[in-house]
């Protein structure tokens, strides 16, 4: 109990504090909006056939395992996401600025009811569906799978921007060679 009235104490600080960039980022998730021009030199969809490595990540209650990978430039890599821990969360590949547009559209997910802590309604989504092919996001007890060709060497992040989340370290580094 003590853990959801934690996680909902930083849901409701992050909503009151991000309210005003839920709005300038828009709410048209799904469609690309938080990507900018940032997603292509971070990488594309790869083809799973093209995938030379599989790496597993677990998700727990803001924090990922393992904490940082490290993949080479034009490699394509088959992400297996479990969500292992009691609440929603999220596997996004893409800069600090990437994840910083992205959070306002997931503050406006939850604000319509369409995310909450525990569980996706997707009857609300709406226009903000969550199908970036650099991202997935699962409920607790949930798998997926994501084909990623990372397209620049230097450091990228995957992080979770459920609202709360990032700021309580749930952001993971890709070291990008």
């Amino acid at each position: 109990m003590q853990k959801f009235l934690t996680t909902v104490g930083v849901l409701s600080l992050s909503a009151l504090l991000g309210a005003g960039s839920a709005f300038a980022a828009g709410a048209g998730h799904g469609h690309g909006a938080h990507h900018g021009d940032g997603m292509g030199q971070v990488g594309a969809k790869g083809d799973p056939v093209d995938a030379r490595r599989t790496l597993s990540i677990a998700m727990t209650d803001n924090a990922y395992a393992p904490k940082s990978i490290t993949v080479q430039k034009g490699e394509t890599v088959r992400f297996i996401v479990k969500n292992s821990g009691e609440f929603v969360h999220e596997f996004n590949i893409g800069t600090a600025e990437m994840h910083k547009a992205h959070q306002g559209e997931m503050l406006a997910m939850m604000e319509s009811g369409a995310l909450g802590p525990s569980r996706i309604d997707h009857s609300k989504m709406g226009a903000m569906q969550h199908d970036d092919p650099n991202s997935i996001l699962l409920e607790p007890g949930q798998s997926g799978e994501i084909v990623w060709t990372f397209g620049i060497s230097g450091e990228i992040e995957f992080a979770c921007n459920v609202p709360g989340h990032y700021e309580s370290g749930m952001v993971g580094k890709v070291k990008v060679r």
